[in-house]
């Protein structure tokens, strides 16, 4: 089920409340500022920092 956009301008990381932006495959929210991405499950954001992952950005394609 995709996020809803308006949804998504809503939400803001728990941590450091920056702008959090979905997945390619939309299982799971970014926040580029703190490195980590929450998951999403069943379509619901689960916004708690202890089920965070680390996150790399992908290398830019030249």
């Amino acid at each position: 089920m995709p996020l809803d956009k308006e949804f998504l301008n809503i939400l803001a990381c728990p941590q450091c409340k920056g702008d959090l932006t979905a997945t390619d495959k939309e299982d799971g929210l970014v926040c580029a500022q703190c490195k980590i991405v929450f998951p999403v499950k069943e379509g619901i954001p689960i916004l708690m920092i202890d089920e965070a992952d680390p996150w790399t950005p992908a290398p830019a394609k030249e």
